[in-house]
């Protein structure tokens, strides 16, 4: 097969790359292994080597690599079905002199965090696609966070669950190729998202309109002690300590000794969480270290409560004294 060229919307990819680089980010690129991707464009399909070289040598960083028509051409049937695209990639791009983070797009099947590493890959999604839309109470992002939760044992430094992007502020609209729109969320449940995500080690992807970042989402989005938390060297997936109708309680631990929990109100009306010592295997005096606020809020022992208002959440580190 013939190279990716450039088009009419992106004239210079390897201009573009250098240029995000400048900023001190990175830049990822989306694929799929069957014939077309899930907009309809063209996918890598029988020239999968070609296209992984196009990409390291324009200076990605970053593969998604979802699934979308490859169902159509797969052949055989189980899990060499479902891995056998993953292992090509992933061996293709460990045979390249770029470092490319693979993440593995096929929603779950196969219980693909069981064997995601084995293929090449560094994060794979372990659920269906996250929609915003409000089929009880809560939004989507809490039914994917509650999957994504199930599977903390397999995450781990270089390999980690994927719940899906964080769609906050100005939203588009992929499978209808419109113009985007303000998020639904309440502040406090864009809160809470960002900080599921954190507690559970996942891929900080944002999806949404970067030119038109308001200074909340860019809070919310850029809360450098909520990021610390989900880039923690320890690289452990938070636990869950407790979940009923009304209330979650998460439980991460760090690097430094110290323990990033969050409480958070599932309900409809403000409430009080409490969670003991006990639950959290804790002992002695803790600081508390509110990371939304980026404040000391004073120190507990035995137990942690706060007043948590709807959808919302307490988000903390509890730390050592003399930490």
């Amino acid at each position: 097969g013939e190279p990716i060229r450039p088009n009419g919307k992106f004239p210079d990819i390897a201009g573009m790359c250098r240029f995000i680089h400048s900023l001190g980010l990175k830049t990822g690129v989306y694929t799929s292994p069957g014939p077309r991707t899930c907009a309809g464009f063209e996918g890598s399909w029988k020239h999968e080597e070609v296209d992984a070289r196009q990409f390291a040598k324009w200076g990605f960083d970053f593969l998604k690599y979802d699934w979308c028509s490859y169902g159509k051409v797969a052949k055989g049937k189980g899990l060499e079905r479902l891995q056998r695209p993953y292992r090509l990639m992933g061996r293709i791009l460990a045979g390249l002199d770029r470092d490319i983070v693979f993440n593995l797009c096929q929603y779950g099947m196969g219980d693909v965090w069981k064997w995601g590493a084995q293929v090449g890959g560094n994060c794979w999604r372990t659920t269906g696609d996250l929609g915003l839309a409000r089929g009880g109470l809560l939004p989507g992002f809490y039914r994917i966070a509650f999957r994504n939760m199930l599977h903390s044992q397999y995450a781990g430094p270089g390999h980690w669950n994927d719940p899906d992007y964080i769609l906050i502020g100005w939203v588009g609209d992929a499978w209808g190729m419109r113009v985007g729109k303000p998020t639904t969320l309440t502040p406090n449940e864009q809160y809470s998202y960002m900080s599921l995500w954190c507690l559970m080690a996942a891929p900080l992807i944002f999806s949404g309109d970067m030119t038109r970042l308001d200074a909340f989402t860019l809070n919310v989005l850029c809360n450098d002690e909520v990021i610390d938390v989900d880039q923690d060297p320890l690289g452990v997936q938070a636990r869950v300590v407790r979940k009923t109708p009304m209330e979650l309680v998460l439980a991460k631990p760090l690097e430094d000794g110290s323990l990033a929990v969050g409480l958070f109100n599932l309900w409809e009306e403000e409430r009080v969480i409490t969670v003991s010592w006990k639950e959290l295997g804790l002992r002695g005096r803790r600081r508390v270290r509110d990371l939304w606020r980026g404040r000391n809020a004073g120190e507990a022992e035995g137990a942690l409560s706060r007043k948590v208002p709807r959808h919302g959440v307490f988000f903390c580190r509890l730390q050592k004294e003399g930490k």
